[in-house]
């Protein structure tokens, strides 16, 4: 990052924390720029990013021709590379679309050559004995699928926290807890942007407001789409359930997205959902008693012997639909100012697809960047299940006991992994936060023997920051 004062402008600002303003500034980190990342919550992550399916996508079935399927196609590819890179755990279990009526099975051959069209050559139409023998736990009555290689479960919580590690380790200032107010500034001069925590100024402007985007377009006088939150209830089953799933389970999409999916998840949960509920309220992440019975009742016809297996979480995410297949990103040079709106849930894939193409779109605003340089590395404590866990790492648990004292049994969560989650270079705000970082409270028992534990730790991590920070007299250092 280039010097300045702390009033100096901002070569660019990024509002939205997501995995995409998360990528975006990652993205903007290899140039000798000053950028900032500003948040409204208290963590990055926090809106539709940390609710989703948790499926890298291919694009497959994306329609073909729009900027979505393009951006898909390459963010799947990149962002299998940079997981490898970072240890961000992803899984290839690939995908089966099933059919369950004649008309389903009467529409895969098309299936399979939309996805020809969008670059995915290697589907393949399975007969029922075949779709049975890969699935042996599929309920009666499925007649064919087609099988589509490539598609895999991911983390998008470690997905996020990388890209916002590895930006803030590259000189990104991520400011958390400010919502912009209001954007104001004379034509050709920088954007003056009013906060709940202070202004700033930016001479450039990107929107990754995720469901505020279209509100955010109208600070500055824009109005091209208009956002509809819709929610996306899910039902997570405890680890014996995920012997009984060994692909992505596809219905054939529906008019409000891809419908019910049972998938496994890198954790070693087995996920049902989501619901596609049209809202109005941006805010209502809350389940309801008819959503989950619906869910239970699809997975009954899905995966029957997930009646019989416990449910250890449920949750819901809100998407931004904008009433349009594709996404809504546009440069306007006259303001200086880019849109990255109406990301659905094809987002977490796109991602860094998306963060080069808003890069060009800053070009297009009169963005120079300079030399690229290198990006500080990152290496992201591993969550999934069939990578080494830290309470098994004989030589982790040598080098500091802590990894091998466990403080969440449900998920194997030591003392060593906590401590190092807050002692990190985005630290958590909270147990929830801490819960993303680290799996910690998400098991069986949701927190409920492990909570004071952590919380204890939290305390302890607070007050010895306190005491780095002020000294033993309370004087600053």
């Amino acid at each position: 990052m280039s010097g300045g004062a702390a009033d100096d402008p901002y070569d660019v600002v990024v509002v939205g924390a997501g995995v995409v303003g998360c990528a975006v500034a990652r993205a903007l980190a290899r140039y000798p720029l000053r950028v900032a990342l500003v948040e409204a919550a208290d963590d990055v992550g926090e809106g539709s990013s940390k609710a989703n399916t948790a499926i890298l996508h291919t694009g497959f079935d994306a329609v073909p021709g729009t900027l979505e399927a393009g951006l898909v196609r390459a963010g799947h590819r990149l962002l299998g590379a940079y997981a490898a890179e970072a240890g961000i755990p992803v899984e290839p279990v690939g995908a089966l679309l099933v059919a369950w009526d004649e008309e389903q099975r009467a529409a895969l051959p098309g299936l399979a050559a939309k996805a020809a069209r969008n670059g995915h050559h290697a589907t393949r139409l399975l007969g029922a004995a075949e779709l049975r023998r890969r699935e042996p736990h599929l309920g009666p009555g499925a007649l064919g699928a087609l099988a589509v290689p490539g598609e895999s479960v991911i983390c998008p919580w470690t997905t996020t926290l990388a890209y916002a590690t590895q930006a803030v380790r590259s000189g990104v200032r991520l400011l958390l807890g400010r919502r912009v107010t209001a954007v104001s500034g004379a034509p050709g001069g920088p954007h003056r942007l009013s906060t709940t925590r202070g202004p700033l100024t930016a001479r450039f402007l990107v929107n990754a407001c995720g469901l505020y985007a279209d509100r955010f377009d109208a600070l500055l006088g824009v109005q091209d789409f208009a956002v509809t939150p819709r929610r996306g209830q899910l039902l997570v089953y405890d680890k014996p359930a995920r012997a009984l799933v060994r692909h992505i389970l596809l219905p054939v999409p529906g008019p409000l997205g891809k419908g019910v999916l049972v998938a496994p998840t890198v954790y070693g949960n087995v996920l049902l959902g989501p619901t596609a509920e049209d809202l109005t309220d941006r805010t209502a992440t809350g389940t309801t008693a008819e959503g989950l019975a619906g869910l239970r009742e699809q997975g009954a016809r899905i995966v029957p012997a997930l009646v019989g297996e416990e449910v250890t979480a449920a949750y819901a995410g809100l998407r931004a639909a904008t009433g349009r297949e594709d996404y809504r990103c546009a440069a306007r040079p006259a303001l200086r100012y880019v849109t990255v709106g109406g990301i659905r849930s094809t987002g977490l894939s796109a991602s860094l697809a998306l963060a080069e193409h808003v890069l060009e779109l800053l070009a297009e605003c009169g963005l120079r960047t300079g030399p690229e340089r290198p990006l500080a590395p990152v290496r992201m404590p591993n969550l999934g299940e069939a990578f080494p866990r830290p309470y098994r790492d004989a030589a982790a648990v040598a080098r500091d006991p802590g990894f091998g004292t466990v403080v969440c049994h449900c998920e194997h969560v030591t003392r060593g992994e906590v401590r190092a989650a807050l002692a990190s270079d985005v630290p958590p705000a909270g147990l929830d936060g801490l819960r993303r970082r680290t799996r910690a409270g998400a098991g069986r028992c949701q927190g409920g023997h492990c909570r004071p534990a952590l919380q204890a730790l939290f305390e302890e991590h607070r007050r010895s920051a306190g005491r780095r920070r002020y000294g033993k007299d309370g004087g600053a250092r």
